[in-house]
């Protein structure tokens, strides 16, 4: 078959298999909590063994409930390994919220597939199914293999997804990655914000309301130390040149789409205090008081010099203890590396349009792959509502991106 030829038929993948896909993974509720993933990869593996007669596949259990899926096809002779990535579990279905479809029916209206996980990520999961059965049926045509990995527990942050597939199953290490989570088809994203996750708790001695004279508040000595904390934003750092040269490109592109403020996000850190806690009653001086603080850090920011930083600012103020949660570094594949420009080249086939290159505010099991040293982007379909009620995907986007799967995995196995 000639290389043209293939091409056109990857950049062709039928619109209905893809929605058929996406509608039986929608109809698997994976919910995070509680983080059971046995019937979304039973699912997905009876998708991949229909649409691929004998193909290598193993189902992990992981425990918990958590069970990840590693599914092969392996080229006509030796070569590169390119996975596709994704993540089984979703946001709670909250049926109290208000819902107008059925949020495990997959319906299909007005363009739109409706259901929990649509957007995040079963409709980038369908698309990646999609590819790898469309890449089955040339599989005598491109040498090395593809692969597929769907992880089980992504939504919490866990180690016993991606991270356990890194660690126990071999061929889960590619040469690069392509992950389908939420996104847009006319956004590649080759990078992400680290971030450190800290508690603040300060303590203080009781007095009555009446007596503040005799007692401690540590309501107020945690607020000095948050009023410290809100000077990091603008600590100095060297961002890569074409992290920052990216960020300004995608900027008409990308903001449209993200919101107003994207570009300065992505290159900054920034400061959120997402809880606050402290006291009994209003005429009680509060003994104690806690806060949880999501500190992100651009490329170019390390978290070792985050901290130090936290700790100079906390230093002078007594009564006042911060502990680190959790610490994630900011994740980059160069943006001129091969399988940002192969993904970019076939986006540009399959839309018309070159993609623009950009980082992800949010975070994503590619920092996995990438702290392995596996060049990886992130590339799917536009998510409305994630989360919430009415959560949908456009079905145009999840053809494009099982599209451009499949035709930037072919061409990167073709080297």
């Amino acid at each position: 078959m000639p290389h043209d030829e293939i091409r056109t038929r990857l950049a062709g993948i039928d619109r209905n298999s893809v929605v058929a896909i996406a509608q039986r993974l929608i109809a698997a509720a994976s919910p995070n909590p509680p983080g059971d993933t046995e019937a979304v990869a039973t699912v997905a593996a009876d998708s991949l063994r229909a649409a691929v007669p004998g193909i290598e596949l193993a189902l992990h259990d992981v425990g918990q409930g958590i069970v990840n899926l590693v599914a092969r096809v392996h080229g006509s002779m030796p070569g590169r390994r390119i996975v596709l990535n994704g993540h089984l579990d979703t946001y709670p279905v909250n049926e109290a919220l208000p819902w107008t479809v059925d949020p495990l029916g997959g319906e299909v209206h007005d363009g739109r597939l409706y259901g929990r996980g649509a957007a995040d990520m079963k409709g980038g999961i369908a698309a990646s199914i999609a590819a790898l059965a469309a890449l089955a049926e040339v599989r005598a045509h491109f040498r090395g293999e593809a692969v597929l990995t769907l992880a089980g527990d992504e939504e919490s942050m866990g180690t016993k997804g991606t991270q356990w597939l890194l660690d126990h199953v071999p061929h889960a290490r590619g040469d690069a990655t392509i992950i389908g989570d939420a996104g847009s088809p006319l956004v590649l994203r080759f990078g992400e914000k680290g971030f450190l996750w800290v508690q603040l708790t300060a303590s203080g001695k009781p007095s009555h309301g009446a007596h503040v004279h005799l007692g401690v508040n540590a309501v107020d000595r945690l607020r000095r130390a948050l009023d410290a904390l809100s000077g990091l934003p603008e600590l100095p750092f060297d961002a890569p040149a074409a992290v920052v040269q990216a960020i300004a490109a995608a900027k008409p592109v990308s903001e449209p789409l993200c919101g107003a403020g994207e570009a300065d996000v992505l290159g900054r850190v920034t400061v959120n205090v997402g809880r606050f806690e402290g006291g009994t009653s209003m005429n009680l001086v509060p003994t104690s008081a806690a806060a949880a603080v999501d500190i992100r850090l651009p490329a170019g920011m390390d978290a070792a010099r985050m901290e130090a930083a936290i700790a100079a600012a906390l230093a002078p103020m007594e009564g006042v203890r911060w502990d680190v949660l959790r610490r994630v570094e900011p994740s980059v594949t160069p943006p001129d590396a091969e399988i940002v420009q192969r993904t970019v080249a076939a986006a540009q086939h399959v839309l018309g349009r070159a993609p623009a290159v950009n980082m992800r505010v949010g975070g994503s099991d590619a920092r996995l792959l990438r702290r392995a040293g596996i060049p990886t982007v992130v590339y799917g379909p536009t998510p409305f509502n994630m989360g919430g009620a009415d959560e949908y995907v456009l079905v145009e986007e999840l053809v494009q991106v099982a599209r451009v799967h499949a035709l930037a995995s072919f061409d990167f196995l073709l080297g």
